[in-house]
């Protein structure tokens, strides 16, 4: 009897010990907002009650300086990574193909050269679930539906469906939660996009409880790119969005762990409003350095357009020639032209870890954006707003907000980099992951 009590009472203490997780939280969930200006939080306008209430209470950064090009996949990999682009892999939204552009994107979690936190989670013998996060197609995921489409067609229903893990979770969510998905019921031009994916997260985190959810919402991006920073639709996706995160907030009330759960809100770039197009191509094909063609025709150099940037890249990476070639041509343009924008030289690209194949880049000034036509005017009118500039305006700027388990209240930061959120992540969940570029804050911390 002795015996079978003190095993009782060793038992007894051994799960009030595993129960009092060591982690300043158990769920973290990170939540990309595409196009997130930290003004939305920061001024009452905006129809962000969730987002306000989450800046005032949590932390909040005035301004998170990106990476270059300040696009969308570069950046989200950099969120999930603690790197930049030249660390690891994902150096625009599609890969520079040599004998033209196919269409293709970085889907794939192979893409990625350094180590993510959904392996870092794995590794440390928790559990993940993602939604729509870009590169994360066949990641160390446990409950994963990737963003990814068709070339074919550019439907995204069925070819995420393939993608999903583990097999015949987004047929379980349209049973429990989401209604039956389409290219209607799920689709980018309308906010019911916003909708479903909140419920995914909320119905995900309630049931299964995962330490990390990693979700991706677009619809701030997609009116911005059509009606520019501040037009009609802009407020109506904004408060789309802050809806959709009202969802994964009330479904971590109703699984009882609210009080366990960290909230971190962040972005991948700002936005601009455009009025030109320069398309440098048209230079080069009048150099004969390429072709009007959509394989580039026999080519020795090309700008690689990534939303409102361009970067140079050779055909032989060695070809000195091409190379000084393209650099006379930029020398010799007239000042109405050369004022347009500057030449990122290779010592700067290093320094701020872009594409390491590039000769240099193309960083316009606000309102121009670069065009990757090889045919037309070299000035074009354009309009709507745009991304992938230089980070090194607040425009461009994107946000942050940590709101919740293991974090301090009302913190401000002035200042930070996209590559520190990891390390906030790194800290809530205690991971095991070497982040050498991602700085922690400590006075954030609870």
């Amino acid at each position: 009897m002795k015996i079978t009590l003190i095993l009782l009472f060793t038992a007894g203490i051994q799960y009030f010990a595993s129960a009092q997780s060591p982690r300043p939280s158990d769920h973290v969930v990170l939540i990309s907002i595409d196009g997130f200006r930290p003004n939305f939080y920061l001024e009452e306008k905006w129809p962000a009650p969730n987002l306000q209430t989450m800046a005032k209470e949590g932390a909040r950064s005035l301004g998170v300086t990106g990476v270059f090009p300040s696009v969308t996949y570069p950046s989200h990999t950099t969120v999930i990574t603690g790197f930049p682009p030249a660390k690891h892999g994902v150096y625009y939204n599609a890969p520079f193909e040599p004998t033209g552009q196919t269409g293709r994107w970085y889907w794939e979690n192979e893409l990625i050269q350094v180590p993510t936190l959904w392996h870092a989670v794995r590794k440390d013998g928790m559990t993940s679930a993602s939604f729509l996060w870009p590169v994360s197609v066949n990641a160390p995921i446990d409950y994963n539906i990737p963003e990814f489409w068709s070339l074919e067609n550019g439907g995204r229903i069925e070819p995420m469906r393939a993608m999903e893990t583990p097999k015949g979770l987004m047929a379980e969510m349209e049973l429990n939660v989401l209604g039956k998905l389409n290219e209607k019921t799920f689709n980018g031009d309308y906010l019911n996009r916003e909708d479903r994916i909140g419920d995914m997260a909320g119905y995900v985190l309630e049931t299964y409880k995962p330490n990390l959810i990693t979700l991706h919402l677009i619809a701030t991006d997609h009116f911005q790119h059509s009606e520019g920073r501040n037009g009609p639709m802009v407020s109506k996706a904004v408060a789309a969005t802050d809806r959709a995160i009202g969802k994964i907030i009330e479904a971590a009330e109703r699984a009882g762990i609210l009080d366990k759960t960290t909230f971190i809100i962040t972005g991948d770039h700002g936005f601009v409003n455009i009025h030109s197009a320069l398309s440098p191509n048209v230079w080069l094909v009048k150099a004969g350095l390429m072709e009007d063609k959509p394989d580039r025709g026999n080519w020795k150099a090309t700008f690689h357009s990534s939303g409102a940037s361009a970067f140079l890249h050779l055909k032989d990476k060695n070809d000195q020639e091409s190379a000084e070639k393209v650099k006379e041509i930029l020398a010799e343009l007239p000042d109405s032209i050369k004022k347009l924008f500057r030449v990122v030289d290779r010592e700067e690209l290093d320094k701020i870890g872009a594409d390491p194949n590039a000769v240099l880049a193309l960083a316009p000034i606000q309102g121009i954006s670069i065009s990757g036509s090889s045919n037309g005017a070299i000035l074009k009118p354009a309009k709507g707003g745009t991304h992938g500039y230089f980070p090194e305006f607040d425009e461009i700027e994107t946000g942050f907000i940590a709101w919740g388990a293991g974090i301090r209240e009302n913190v401000e930061i002035q200042e930070m980099g996209l590559v520190d959120v990891a390390s906030v992540i790194k800290y809530l969940l205690d991971l095991s992951i070497e982040l050498p570029e991602s700085t922690l804050y400590p006075g954030i911390k609870k």
